[in-house]
């Protein structure tokens, strides 16, 4: 007679912890102000507010925004703040930077909202592997709350998991 066999994982109090369930649904862009600039290179304020005003803004309605100079240029910070006051009616987010600094502000903001308390004192493990992209600050985000309540933490999948941290 064969032995039963036996699921140590679903029986045990193991809790996985899975960023990608935080991901925010919504399209990504980035909007590259150099060509709003002189050659690329040069912002002069009066041709940049022009610029500005021809733009249909609505088209960014309910996205997440990238702002970015991709040219070597020298911006000023009140040409992004400007960009951003035109964004921000229509926009979810506008952050200055590439699509990882979007998607890292995004989970950091996720993570700030989070409810742990769930974790008290368990055994979690932050899941590795997702379809969605998220950032590697994002894991790092995470530790930093969960060690702060969890017995212990452990990063992968529950049949190969590599120990972080165990409370002493």
């Amino acid at each position: 007679m064969a032995e039963e066999i036996i699921n140590r994982v679903a029986q045990s109090k193991l809790v996985t912890f899975d960023l990608e369930e935080l991901y925010l649904p919504g399209e990504r862009v980035i909007l590259d102000i150099s060509q709003w600039l002189y050659e690329g290179l040069i912002l002069r304020e009066k041709e940049f507010r022009a610029h500005l005003q021809e733009i249909d803004w609505s088209k960014y309605h309910d996205k997440y925004v990238a702002l970015t100079c991709s040219s070597d240029a020298i911006v000023p910070g009140w040409a992004f703040m400007l960009v951003t006051s035109k964004l921000a009616p229509f926009s979810k987010k506008v952050v200055q930077g590439n699509l990882e600094t979007l998607e890292t502000i995004l989970y950091q903001e996720q993570l700030a909202a989070y409810d742990f308390s769930d974790f008290q004192d368990k055994p979690i493990i932050i899941k590795g592997c997702s379809n969605k992209p998220v950032p590697q600050n994002a894991y790092l985000m995470a530790i930093t709350k969960i060690q702060q309540i969890a017995k212990s933490v452990m990063y992968g999948e529950a049949c190969s998991a590599v120990p972080l941290y165990k409370k002493k």
